[in-house]
C-alpha cells in the first residue's frame, strides 16, 4: 500500500474484520444471535462455504431453531452429500425429532466418512453408542438383552442404565 492510501484512509486489509473468527468467540461467550449476524456476514464473503453453513446450523440448534437447522444441514448435504459434520448434527436433531430411522441413516452415513479420529474421536465414540441404542439386536428389542435378563434374574440393578440415560439428556450432552 502506498503513502498515499494510508494518509488519505485507503485501507491496507488488516482492518478487515473476520467475521468467522469473530462469530466463534462470540458464541463461546454464549452471545448467539451476534453470532449468528457475524456468521451471516462470514457467508457473504464466502457464499455457499460448508463450514460457515455448519456454524450456522450449530448456532440455531443452540438457540432452539432446530428447524432451521435442519434444514441448514440439508443445504449442506445438497452440495456436499459426505459431509460427516453435517450427517452427525442432522442426525441428532431427527433424534431428538422423533424420526429414528433417519438419525440412524445420517449417523452411518458419519462413521462410513468420519473425520480424523484425532480429532473427533469423542463424537465417533458417541455416534457409535447411540447407532447401537436406536439399532438394538432383536432380544433387546423385547425388553431385555440376554445379560439384562441374567442380572434381573439374579436381583442385580444395572446401574450402568442410569449413567447412560444422564449421559443421552440432551440438556447434558453437547453433541
Amino acid at each position: 500500500m502506498s503513502i498515499w492510501s494510508r494518509l488519505f484512509g485507503g485501507s491496507s486489509g488488516r482492518d478487515e474484520v473476520d467475521y468467522y473468527e469473530e462469530a466463534l468467540a462470540l458464541a463461546s461467550e454464549g452471545k448467539l444471535h451476534d453470532a449468528l449476524t457475524s456468521l451471516r456476514l462470514a457467508l457473504k464473503e464466502a457464499p455457499g462455504d460448508r463450514t460457515v453453513l455448519q456454524q450456522i446450523a450449530i448456532v440455531y440448534t443452540r438457540i432452539g431453531m432446530d428447524r432451521e437447522a435442519i434444514t441448514t444441514y440439508r443445504h449442506v448435504l445438497q452440495r456436499h452429500p459426505d459431509e460427516p459434520g453435517a450427517h452427525y448434527g442432522l442426525a441428532f436433531l431427527l433424534r431428538r425429532k422423533g424420526d429414528p430411522d433417519s438419525a440412524v441413516e445420517h449417523l452411518e452415513a458419519f462413521l462410513a466418512n468420519p473425520p480424523p479420529e484425532d480429532e473427533a474421536a469423542e463424537h465417533i465414540a458417541y455416534a457409535r453408542k447411540i447407532l447401537r441404542e436406536l439399532s438394538p439386536e432383536p432380544e433387546e428389542e423385547e425388553g431385555l438383552s440376554n445379560g439384562d435378563a441374567v442380572n434381573a434374574a439374579n436381583g442385580e440393578a444395572d446401574e450402568s442404565a442410569a449413567a447412560e440415560a444422564q449421559e443421552d439428556n440432551p440438556e447434558t450432552n453437547p453433541a
